[in-house]
């Protein structure tokens, strides 16, 4: 027997997989974190790419909005947040002059000890801090993206601000390609109408995990954050413990750019075959959340299993599914090609991920071992259950026979399987 450990929620699960069995792990190419975190931000700030550096950009007498990510995102923002603020100081910006934005996109507000978490407790109680609301009635139109006509409306803190910069990690993203950049306008500030059309373009081929070129989604993205004005960003890149391995700074798209090529470098993974069976994490808190934010380890996992074979997802899920509209689409349509018709009728946010559950369950079978009722798990979101991740593993024998192979996927919302040869027959 191989001992495999799995992150749950704040801690750790162990599959005791049969050696015959298993594959073997599927990780990325990890990086050590930087030694000095406060010395490499300030580098990359220093540093910028394609841009003037900050003190060309802002003025004492100017008015800052700088957009974090929500709770939803391991963005490592209370490590990166502080020497870009003493920049802003030593330029001679007051403090009353700065406010942080939760980028919440759809989701609910950052509750106050959350904000605490995000920020740590100096920066929570130094600076004015909102949560970005979607359906807010002063949302500011900024113009409409010419591709695919998209309406660009923005926070009126971010659109009133003098200087917008934008913070976060990049990491793959299962629709936009990679996160980071552009999408701390669009979905992060930006009205439910304008993510809304957006993400209306989930149906097209190219929009999927590790996918720029030709993804409309990306490109729609990079667009509506060009319409914000958007002066600055401060990205960094991450490995699977959230230390930062490299910062990038300045402009929107080509420090984005640069910090996507070691992206792709880390978590991009060659597998020679796929598997019957692959057990994955989505990495533990926050990304095992809800079933929402987890379902996008289930979205890797797809890469490196059989059609016909199983996936056990491993995620805590404390708060449920995680989203309305997630939960009331599930019950409502019964057809991928309801979903499909209802998505290119009238996209809703939540509706996409109902799409994405229902087209993985036409491939696969998907375990969930979480503490989620069953009621929800299994009536609602048509998965099968297990109490403990052994007694999801003997189900899933069941299912493909006890000759199944295994890949196991500790960090499947950072980590794409990229198959390099002919797929295998069904299992």
């Amino acid at each position: 027997m191989v001992d495999v450990w799995l992150p749950y929620g704040k801690t750790e699960v162990c599959a005791r997989i049969p050696t015959r069995n298993l594959l073997g792990t599927i990780e990325g190419k990890e990086k050590p974190g930087v030694a000095d975190v406060k010395a490499e931000i300030l580098r990359a700030l220093n540093e910028p790419i394609a841009s003037k550096p900050l003190n060309e950009i802002v003025k004492p007498d100017h008015k800052i909005a700088i957009v974090v990510d929500d709770m939803t995102r391991p963005a490592p923002t209370k490590q990166m947040l502080p020497p870009l603020l003493e920049v802003l100081n030593q330029i001679g910006v007051k403090d009353e002059n700065i406010t942080i934005i939760f980028g919440c996109g759809t989701h609910r507000a950052v509750k106050p000890e959350e904000a605490v978490n995000i920020l740590g407790a100096d920066i929570a109680n130094r600076y004015r801090h909102i949560s970005h609301d979607c359906r807010a009635n002063d949302l500011v139109y900024m113009g409409t993206t010419r591709t695919f006509h998209t309406r660009v409306s923005v926070n009126k803190v971010f659109a009133d601000a003098d200087v917008r910069i934008l913070t976060g990690d990049i990491e793959l993203h299962y629709y936009a390609g990679y996160g980071g950049g552009r999408k701390s306008v669009l979905p992060a500030v930006s009205s439910i109408e304008t993510i809304q059309n957006n993400h209306a373009n989930i149906l097209h081929p190219h929009a999927k995990t590790g996918i720029l070129d030709e993804n409309p989604i990306h490109h729609d993205m990079v667009e509506a954050a060009r319409l914000a004005k958007v002066d600055f960003i401060l990205n960094v890149v991450t490995n699977s413990k959230n230390e930062i391995i490299k910062a990038y700074a300045g402009d929107l798209e080509k420090a984005f750019y640069e910090g996507v090529k070691l992206v792709e470098e880390m978590y991009k993974v060659p597998i020679e075959r796929r598997a019957d069976i692959v057990i994955v994490s989505p990495g533990g808190h926050p990304q095992d959340i809800d079933l929402y934010q987890a379902y996008k380890g289930v979205d890797s996992a797809l890469e490196a299993v059989k059609r016909g074979g199983v996936i056990i997802l491993v995620a805590e899920c404390p708060e449920g599914h995680g989203h309305e509209i997630f939960y009331e689409w599930m019950k409502k349509y019964k057809t991928l090609n309801e979903m499909e018709k209802e998505i290119k009728k009238n996209f809703v946010m939540g509706g996409h991920k109902s799409y994405y559950l229902l087209r993985a369950l036409q491939k696969v079978q998907i375990i969930l071992v979480s503490i989620m009722p069953d009621y929800y798990a299994v009536n609602v979101f048509k998965l099968k259950t297990a109490r403990a991740i052994n007694d999801a593993l003997n189900e899933a024998f069941r299912i493909t026979g006890h000759d199944a192979k295994i890949w196991v996927m500790p960090h499947g919302n950072i980590t794409l399987p990229v198959l390099t040869t002919t797929p295998e027959v069904t299992a």
